[in-house]
């Protein structure tokens, strides 16, 4: 494993991540890489629960505002920058301290995952998409089953982005499932230990969720994405996606009611919950931590520690 030993803190969304993430990197000597695919985008603070200064404490922090919202952001492009991060922690004798819960960012840098193994055909893809529009999702599964049947199995019909990229990839003479197959047998690039944090009652991370959305319209989200529109960004772009941004656009575009927006985000910020819970259970040796209605950081802080203290 060439680069070295990191921690990776993760779990769903308002388990406070980023918070255990400062005191931790404060007892171990480490910095915090980001590992959340909507931070990483500039003048998106409020609705990506982005750390304040006097909230990092003085740790460094990597890969926070590392772009302009009118660009879309790959995980390849992030596994790249990531990974220059962390290599750089460790030259410098200091511990990365991963920190997010966008779990196919996490794996694929963790892994090391060859990007460049699938080349990218621009006109193939578009007239895939044109194909894909007519013929429909279904039957381009069948043309997928052909080259790739691993992946066309796991795929869903609606799923166009992936089905999409996949036959692109097919068509070029690759193999998603064979490439995943090289992936998880290569050693590595990282010697990770796990921290997950999450809740004993799942109500209860749900009525923290909902909290979190409440405190950021208090805070000003309504202005940030009003800043966002006025700078020219539509619902087209990437990071108007974002749980969040998608549905107050959606209200101040008259397409919905602040309330059905507000409400809208609240569900869908528990569905995502559920998925990066679902996500989590892969890691295998990983110290859970189950917070009950108030967390306790500085219990957490010493579990953490004594987990750590093998191994950093």
């Amino acid at each position: 494993m060439s680069g070295g030993k990191v921690v990776v803190i993760t779990g769903p969304t308002a388990t406070g991540k980023s918070k255990l993430g400062v005191l931790l990197a404060r007892d171990i000597g480490g910095e915090i890489v980001s590992a959340d695919s909507m931070q990483i985008y500039k003048y998106m603070d409020i609705g990506t629960a982005k750390p304040t200064s006097e909230e990092m404490g003085g740790v460094p922090h990597h890969m926070l505002d590392c772009v302009s919202p009118f660009e879309a952001y790959s995980v390849s492009r992030y596994v790249e920058d990531a990974a220059k991060c962390c290599e750089d922690i460790l030259r410098r004798g200091r511990t990365p301290v991963i920190v997010g819960g966008t779990g196919l960012y996490i794996e694929s840098l963790i892994s090391g995952r060859d990007f460049c193994a699938a080349p990218e055909d621009r006109a193939l893809r578009e007239a895939l998409g044109r194909e894909y529009d007519e013929a429909g999702g279904e039957a381009m599964l069948q043309r997928l089953a052909a080259y790739d049947p691993d992946r066309a199995q796991k795929l869903h019909p609606n799923d166009k982005k992936r089905v999409v990229r996949a036959l692109e990839i097919a068509l070029a003479g690759g193999s998603i499932s064979e490439h995943d197959r090289r992936t998880r047998e290569a050693e590595p690039r990282f010697d990770a230990k796990y921290i997950v944090l999450g809740y004993q009652n799942r109500q209860d991370l749900y009525d923290r969720i909902d909290a979190r959305v409440d405190g950021m319209l208090e805070a000003g989200l309504i202005g940030e994405v009003q800043s966002l529109l006025d700078m020219g960004l539509t619902p087209a772009h990437t990071a108007m996606q974002a749980i969040g941004y998608k549905e107050i656009c959606g209200a101040l575009e008259g397409k919905m009611t602040l309330p059905e927006a507000v409400e809208t985000v609240k569900r869908e910020s528990r569905r995502y919950a559920k998925r990066q819970i679902s996500w989590c259970g892969r890691y295998t040796g990983a110290l859970r931590i189950d917070f009950e209605k108030t967390p306790d950081f500085e219990k957490a802080r010493r579990i953490s520690t004594d987990f750590l203290a093998g191994a950093v």
